[in-house]
């Protein structure tokens, strides 16, 4: 399918691996440019390699999103090397603690916001204007479904929270200007280098069918590609009804409706 997306500019936060390389892999195969931003100069480097297959420009940038500071910085240089950011892939997420309520410090709760709110805040601020001036632009923050119901730890669970919250906000706020902006909760998703495959190594073959059985009805971990596919697809013109949505790609796992 032709998205129509082909010679847009796209900047994808923690695009070198996991998620975040799917969704700039998809694009690049729908002829879109694209930046992307982490902190290994090594991964950086090979991930694009792979999107230069695609013909397309990719310019990488070493940038830790949760030093909101370094933000205008690494996207004015993404916009000096290919222009208005056309397409927008907040992917960066984590936690600082993995601890409940008592056993979270302040700085961790509120570096857990910087890292998965208040970055991807600040970047969607910085397109903006270069979108509207367009009348025309796609932002996709990546949450979680423990974004939606109750999972992970609590700095985790409350900032993903949020990021659905300021993406269903700011997404009528600029529904005008033909701009969307949306969120997808990813279930369990195993790639290189994630949480979950830290936890497969971590303990006994026992632990992980068990997990398996209990939380994935599909009997298996989710894949990246499946993501990067749903990526590409919403920042197409052949969504450009869907705005203000979080949409769950979990192979059933969640519990919600």
């Amino acid at each position: 399918m032709d998205l129509q997306i082909k010679n847009k500019n796209a900047l994808i936060t923690g695009g070198s691996r996991g998620l975040g390389k799917a969704a700039a892999l998809h694009l690049a195969q729908e002829g879109v440019n694209v930046s992307i931003c982490g902190r290994s100069t090594e991964d950086l480097e090979s991930t694009a390699k792979e999107i230069k297959n695609y013909d397309v420009d990719v310019y990488t940038f070493i940038c830790d999103v949760s030093d909101l500071d370094s933000l205008a910085q690494m996207h004015n240089s993404a916009v000096e090397a290919m222009g208005d950011i056309d397409i927008l892939v907040n992917n960066v997420g984590g936690t600082k603690s993995r601890e409940g309520l008592e056993g979270t410090s302040m700085d961790d709760f509120k570096g857990t916001f910087d890292l998965n709110v208040f970055s991807a805040f600040e970047l969607m601020k910085l397109v903006i204007p270069g979108m509207k001036n367009k009348q025309w632009g796609r932002i996709v923050n990546i949450s979680s479904i423990w974004g939606k119901e109750y999972g992970g730890n609590i700095s985790y669970m409350t900032t993903k929270s949020a990021l659905i919250a300021a993406t269903k906000h700011a997404a009528r706020d600029l529904a005008k200007n033909g701009i969307t902006i949306n969120s997808i909760a990813p279930g369990s998703i195993l790639h290189a280098g994630g949480s979950w495959e830290k936890m497969i190594t971590e303990n006994t073959e026992e632990f992980v069918q068990d997990f398996i059985a209990q939380n994935l009805p599909m009997g298996k971990f989710g894949w990246p590609e499946s993501l990067g596919t749903l990526v590409a697809y919403l920042c197409s013109d052949g969504a450009g009804l869907i705005n203000g949505s979080c949409v769950v790609i979990d192979g059933g796992q969640s519990y919600s409706v």
